[in-house]
């Protein structure tokens, strides 16, 4: 990404520079990395606002060319392409359903909102209240941005096919320059510097949690369970620092290539998790019901359960199975795709009845599920209570 404003100094250089950067915010304060996110979500939020109030401006004739787009771009080339030499409503198809492995890649992650749980003040209120707020800022950021995109940039641009791993390919920036407006791509790189980095930052903290909780657990090696004075699982974080090193791939002429499997890659474990989470979930509902507890007791109960977790799941299933059909398709085999499309699958299935298998564990019935224990625990120990908001406060549902 700093390639787009200068090529004097080498991509490994920024890659250690930032890779620190990132190491020593996971092995800080929770409360740096809170104010670190804080910030660079209010970048993102600031930008998001910004492109969709210039997409709006274009859309309606206020560029510096002065023409009034509309919805043209929907009649003509129209929203979907053709995919894979296929024609007609079958290319169209392929297309729109190649782009949920893109979409799952983008959200993958959403899920961890509850991973710092145990380093998060009143977890019991903040983080029920974060998981209600994601549906909104997903509506407003994602969906509205999407919608505003199709206005401003025709289908059919050639721009959008470029890899060059800036700002450049970025739709906004390309219905800025078909409009003639020339300082947004400086702006919109930066702030796509800062949610990468962002993004990893997330990452590291999930991973590190994650592999600390399975250690305490004793389903990992004792070494990860210790913590520095700050009660930072370190070693942790230290492995998982390790795999910074595959940043250094983007230096080679294969980039692109190492991209998409290391995406594919995520979008499935992204896959596999939420599936993993649908059913965990689906055993906790009616392990309630065997037990005779009502959901009332919780902290906070998700409306139109287990409806929704059934749907997911089912949803995620078939879009995990789907991931890589391309490869199925005459003509179109390609040996890298199948791996990195399902090479996850089989991965999941060995670790889990592995470990079944090795250290001789069964699956809990759902009558001996310790809920009961748990919500006592918490009953036990209730959390200060919410001071009031005021002023401009009162109205802020975006990141607070």
């Amino acid at each position: 990404m700093f390639e787009f404003w200068t090529s004097n100094v080498s991509n490994a250089v920024w890659i250690v520079v930032l890779g620190v950067c990132l190491i020593g915010s996971n092995i800080a304060f929770v409360r740096i990395y809170g104010e670190l996110e804080f910030t660079f979500a209010t970048l993102k939020i600031m930008l998001i606002i910004g492109i969709n109030i210039m997409a709006l401006v274009i859309t309606c004739g206020g560029g510096p060319d002065h023409t009034s787009i509309g919805f043209q771009y929907w009649v003509s080339p129209g929203p979907f392409v053709q995919y894979l030499g296929y024609s007609g409503s079958l290319g169209q198809f392929l297309g729109f359903w190649t782009t949920f492995s893109n979409a799952v890649y983008s959200y993958s992650g959403i899920q961890n909102i509850s991973i710092a749980a145990s380093e998060t003040q009143n977890p019991r209120r903040n983080i029920p209240m974060a998981a209600k707020r994601i549906f909104v800022r997903v509506l407003l950021f994602y969906v509205l941005t999407i919608f505003m995109v199709g206005l401003v940039v025709p289908s059919n641009d050639p721009h959008l096919l470029k890899s060059t791993g800036t700002a450049s390919q970025s739709p906004f920036v390309i219905a800025a320059s078909r409009a003639g407006i020339k300082v947004v791509p400086s702006i919109i790189n930066a702030v796509i510097l800062t949610s990468a980095w962002s993004s990893g930052n997330a990452s590291m903290l999930a991973g590190s949690r994650i592999l600390y909780g399975m250690a305490k657990e004793g389903r990992a090696p004792k070494i990860f369970t210790k913590t520095n004075r700050f009660g930072i699982p370190w070693v942790s974080v230290s492995l998982f620092s390790i795999f910074l090193c595959l940043a250094f791939l983007s230096l080679s002429n294969g980039a692109n290539v190492a991209f998409t499997w290391l995406q594919d890659l995520v979008s499935v474990a992204a896959m596999v998790d939420w599936m993993v989470i649908c059913g965990v979930y689906l055993r906790f509902y009616y392990s309630m019901k065997k037990q005779n507890i009502s959901r009332s007791e919780l902290p906070w109960a998700a409306p139109l359960q287990p409806y929704l977790a059934w749907v997911s799941l089912f949803s995620f299933g078939i879009l995990l199975l789907t991931g890589g059909y391309v490869s199925f398709l005459h003509g179109h085999w390609d040996t890298e795709t199948f791996i990195s499309s399902y090479f996850n699958i089989p991965l999941f299935l060995i670790l889990y009845f592995g470990y079944k298998f090795v250290k001789k564990t069964s699956i809990i019935p759902l009558e001996a599920l310790p809920i009961r224990h748990f919500i006592d625990i918490a009953n036990a120990n209730p959390e200060a209570p919410e001071p009031p908001k005021v002023g401009w406060h009162k109205y802020n549902f975006l990141w607070e």
